[in-house]
């Protein structure tokens, strides 16, 4: 890994670490937030946690910060608003900009980003309304995972395994007021990649007895398993890696981030999404593949905080 850039807390200057939101996921997103804000105090840093109920302006003004630290899941803190906001403000912030947040949280529209790069990734079909679901049957075949576009932490998904699963899964996924679209299921192992600052840490292989892995396996269970080491062969952990990366600068992903990849059963590494502020619980991915590489909770956090000084 880079060395730090930064040894001195007083260099950040105060530090708004903004979390919460209004998104389906606040309650993840505020116990991520608590998380950090505890990190960045125990290494001396002036920052001050601020819960966004609704208008983020609003939960800044009055106040002077020098940068901050964003660990807003979902919309409104992951797909570009927020960084406009600070953008607006000259207020420097963790993660990606603009573009990269906005396109990144629309999961449609990096699939169509990565195809465009020559990347592979699951075929997929738009669930418009129950008109298309027969089309939907007749491409990708059962089963199949129907996700609404712009949800993060596995929300609204589902697995449908015929017709009528299907035409539930269209009906679960459409209350999240954003495009729907099926999934080809993938039969394989599920691999995650933290990326930080253009470098990815160690590979965690996933594993879980529910049928994918979804909110409660995510945030709840006790079943889940994490593999790191992950598993794989040098080359293999290596080539993952490497395609984590490649997938990162495709759709301009900075700071830091998370990419999912499925290794189908023939071998083949099918790209399933990325992550530009991912969770920080006692759950959480990134700190694990962190801990991996020899890095504490507290430097992860210092290390994320350094790239909005960049």
């Amino acid at each position: 890994m880079k060395v730090l850039a930064l040894n001195n807390p007083e260099q950040f200057g105060r530090v708004a670490v903004m979390m919460g939101g209004s998104a389906a996921e606040r309650e993840v997103s505020l116990r991520s937030g608590a998380a950090v804000y505890k990190a960045l105090k125990a290494k001396g840093v002036d920052a001050l946690a601020v819960d966004v109920t609704g208008n983020p302006i609003e939960a800044l003004a009055g106040q002077k910060f020098d940068r901050v630290f964003n660990i807003i899941h979902g919309r409104g803190g992951e797909d570009g608003v927020l960084q406009g906001v600070l953008e607006v403000l000259g207020i420097p912030y963790t993660g990606s900009g603009v573009m990269a947040s906005a396109l990144t949280m629309d999961k449609l529209r990096t699939k169509l980003c990565w195809q465009g790069y020559g990347l592979i990734t699951p075929k997929w079909h738009v669930l418009k309304d129950e008109t298309d679901l027969d089309d939907c049957i007749e491409k990708l075949g059962f089963p199949m995972i129907v996700k609404p576009a712009q949800e993060g932490s596995s929300i609204g998904m589902s697995k449908a395994g015929n017709r009528e699963e299907l035409q539930k899964a269209l009906t679960v996924a459409a209350k999240y007021r954003c495009d729907v679209y099926a999934e080809a299921w993938v039969t394989g192992k599920e691999y995650t990649v933290a990326v930080l600052d253009d470098e990815a840490l160690p590979v965690i292989r996933l594993e879980t007895p529910h049928a994918f892995y979804d909110y409660e396996a995510k945030y709840q269970a006790t079943t889940t398993q994490y593999h790191c080491p992950c598993g794989l062969n040098r080359d293999q952990e290596q080539f993952i890696k490497d395609l984590a990366v490649t997938a990162c600068k495709a759709v301009g992903v900075k700071g830091w981030g998370r990419v999912d990849v499925f290794i189908d059963d023939l071998g083949q590494y099918q790209l399933i999404e990325v992550n530009t502020v991912p969770g920080m619980t006692d759950h959480s991915l990134v700190p694990m593949a962190a801990k991996q590489a020899g890095i504490d909770f507290e430097e992860l956090v210092w290390r994320i905080l350094e790239t909005s000084c960049r």
